[in-house]
């Protein structure tokens, strides 16, 4: 028998389990309660190797002892390997990875690393029995994809980008052979082409992204005409599943209406989710009536999303068939409650089934008329009533960028209904929803930080020293009599939460110039401030939150309650928080900060904002931090103050600075922190420019799209897609 033997020294990832599932770490510490590592059984040790990186797992952990050199190649460990927002993948442990465990790998996803170029992506040729991969985000040329894609015969499910320069009639034999036989696929559009589509001829779920700009770096317009190579149609008479997101420009709708196209002849008869997602306006044509005509006749569905304009005045939705769906969205749709009722829900027809509903943008989707409702009257919490009945097992729900308000009545308003829905996981409402009916009079005005008396957390404060107020304490603690309070008392498993002001908009939209103005705060949402914030320190699963335009944060206090409770935080976005030509709640976020040891991405924007010492000292507490987004308009910020932070948060790969600051401040810093910082971190990707300046445009189109679509934009990302579009 031979003795196993481990030195936790030399155990490379099992001090450091990082995951997006993880939260393992403690007991990865070699010693927990007198019991070595190695003396748990084997499956819990599978179950805590299964939260190390897989180039960790294998390339250190793997060498540390027999035991675990074993359990390292366990098959529930090597069959699926992601490889996504391992920033610390290199080319050379990525290579060294597929050498040692190639074969074994049957499921890959590469996704978003962007980082690793084509010489090393297109390693994944021998992985031989690979039935999922998952490239997006990965550079390929058309050799390179035919090259890889002729060796993996086994391959079901693929996802790639198809970038300019793309060339389908460059695609061997061998590989068409391959796509032939692909059921899923995902197809990032950076250029006008139909990609390998019209290989894909056994096509069941198609998943299109569309991210074509209307112009090139020379100002050239470019043409939604394909570049078509032996074949331009596509073959969707297995379909099940047809999704396309378009960003925004006129070229992404000339392309999709093209692929459309094909589906307007002939509708797939065993198409059960059909999902348009479309900014702005995007005009029905008579072939994408005669789509929808032949759906409504055809099939049933059980996931609907289509353009705002092919909805609207439509009777389109009365004529639908769904058979148990699973996932709605509306958005920003005129959709009246008393048609939503009628056509969605059949008056109160059972919808257990469904799981996720976006109604973002949906202004009138809480009132029985659209068209004798003004924005800002009270909801019918009927309506609402009906919906939370029918809809008992909702797990998502959107309802933001809208004013829902609710009447003075007992156990009617908004919140209160909502408390019903105890499944909820994720959930977004606009800020004034959240407000009491009318003003409480047991709550006293919240007073500026410069007046407000020291509450601190037993420690002593000096005279003339500005501190924030305990959020547990005295009037800026949440109010057991709050809707709010007790809707997040109700939802104690909710993980996700954004409240975001029904008039808010980012300084920084998509594809445009800075916007310099924004609305002014609903005057509901004045009623909404630091108790609020603090009540949602009552959700200890929260991993995901947003909080923009609350004009009555005053001095941050609630947000030192979400740091101390909410341990699991992964991602924060704040935007337009308190008053907006002075930042009140620096020295509460400060003091949050020095909590989140979880938190991985930070995304904060706020006009004349000072990224200062101060600033990065606290953000410098953040162990687990990977990236950072700031945006201010006017803001400053202290170059040697970032390099620090950049120098003791060993784990930041994105830093994304829109401030104030002069062109040539910018570059510098931006040279400098690549200059020093890029060598040892293969994923570094920086950005700092001036906000407001005219070539931001030029600047953003070059971001990562992986770090554009989940950080540096800003969106309500509850219920955006399909739960489980993509594995």
């Amino acid at each position: 028998m031979v003795a196993h033997t481990c030195d936790p020294s030399t155990s490379g990832g099992l001090g450091d389990i990082s995951n997006d599932d993880d939260d393992m770490h403690p007991a990865a510490a070699g010693m927990a309660d007198g019991v070595h590592l190695l003396g748990f059984s084997d499956e819990i040790l599978l179950h805590i190797l299964s939260h190390v990186p897989s180039t960790d797992l294998i390339l250190n952990v793997r060498r540390t002892c027999r035991k675990l050199a074993a359990l390292c190649l366990d098959k529930s460990l090597i069959h699926t390997v992601l490889l996504q927002k391992d920033y610390q993948a290199s080319e050379d442990k990525v290579r060294q990875l597929v050498k040692e465990i190639g074969r074994e790998i049957q499921q890959l996803s590469m996704a978003g690393c962007y980082w690793l170029p084509g010489s090393t992506v297109e390693h994944v040729a021998r992985c031989r029995s690979l039935v999922k991969v998952n490239l997006s985000g990965c550079h390929l040329t058309s050799l390179r994809l035919s090259k890889m894609l002729s060796a993996l015969q086994h391959l079901r499910s693929l996802a790639i980008d198809v970038s300019p320069g793309f060339d389908a009639s460059q695609l061997s034999s061998e590989c068409k052979a391959t796509l032939s036989r692909v059921r899923e696929l995902k197809q990032t559009l950076f250029t006008p082409s139909y990609g390998v589509v019209p290989c894909c001829t056994s096509l069941e779920k198609l998943l299109l992204y569309f991210e074509i700009l209307d112009r090139t770096r020379e100002g050239a317009i470019l043409s939604g005409q394909l570049m078509v190579g032996q074949s331009n149609v596509p073959h969707y008479q297995n379909l099940r599943v047809f999704y396309a997101r378009l960003a925004p420009g006129y070229i992404n709708q000339e392309v999709v209406r093209l692929y459309l196209a094909v589906l307007s002849d002939r509708t797939p008869q065993n198409l059960h989710a059909f999902l348009i997602s479309v900014p702005g306006s995007f005009a029905e044509s008579g072939a994408t009536k005669n789509l929808l005509d032949s759906m409504a006749r055809n099939v049933a569905l059980d996931a609907l999303q289509l353009p705002k304009s092919w909805l609207n005045g439509s009777s389109l939705l009365q004529h639908m068939k769904f058979n148990n769906p699973f996932y709605f969205s509306f958005s920003r749709c005129t959709l009246s409650g008393g048609h939503l009722i009628q056509q969605v829900i059949n008056g109160g027809k059972d919808l257990r089934s469904l799981a996720s509903l976006n109604l973002s943008g949906c202004v009138h989707c809480l009132s029985p008329d659209s068209l004798l409702r003004k924005a800002e009257d009270d909801i019918d919490s009927s309506i609402l009533e009906t919906l939370v009945a029918s809809c008992c097992n909702l797990r998502h729900l959107n309802l933001s960028a809208a004013h829902h308000h609710s009447s003075e009545g007992l156990g009617r308003h908004l919140c209160q209904l909502l408390a019903r829905l105890r499944h909820l996981r994720s959930l977004s409402l606009p800020v004034c929803s959240v407000a009491d009916s009318a003003p409480r009079a047991d709550r006293a005005p919240a007073q500026p930080a410069m007046h407000a008396v020291p509450r601190g957390f037993g420690k002593k404060v000096r005279v003339g020293v500005q501190s924030c107020p305990s959020p547990f304490s005295g009037q800026a603690g949440p109010q057991p009599s709050s809707v709010f309070w007790s809707l997040l008392k109700n939802l104690p498993f909710l993980e996700h939460l954004e409240l975001i002001g029904s008039n808010f908009s980012s300084a920084m939209p998509r594809n445009e110039p800075a916007i310099r103005n924004s609305l002014p705060p609903c005057s509901r949402a004045q009623s909404v401030g630091d108790s609020e914030v603090a009540a949602i320190g009552q959700l200890a699963f929260l991993r995901h939150l947003t909080l923009a335009q609350l004009p009555s944060v005053l001095t941050g206090s609630g947000l030192v309650s979400i740091g101390l409770q909410c341990q699991q935080l992964r991602s924060l976005s704040l935007a337009n928080l308190g008053m907006m030509g002075k930042v009140v709640y620096m020295p509460a976020l400060s003091d949050m900060l020095k909590h989140c040891k979880r938190l991985r991405d930070l995304r904060l924007e706020q006009p004349y904002f000072s990224a200062n010492a101060q600033f990065f000292q606290a953000l410098s507490q953040c162990p687990s931090l990977q990236r950072l987004c700031l945006v201010s308009r006017s803001g400053t910020l202290q170059p040697d103050a970032v390099l620090a932070f950049m120098a003791r948060c060993l784990h930041v790969v994105m830093c994304h600075l829109f401030t104030g600051e002069s062109l040539a401040t910018c570059k510098s810093l931006q040279q400098s922190l690549l200059r020093s910082f890029q060598a040892e971190r293969p994923a570094l990707n920086v950005v700092i420019f001036p906000l407001l300046h005219e070539g931001l445009t030029d600047v953003i189109r070059d971001v990562p799209l992986v770090h554009l679509d989940e950080i540096t934009l800003f969106k309500s990302r509850v219920a955006e897609e399909p739960p489980n579009l993509w594995w």
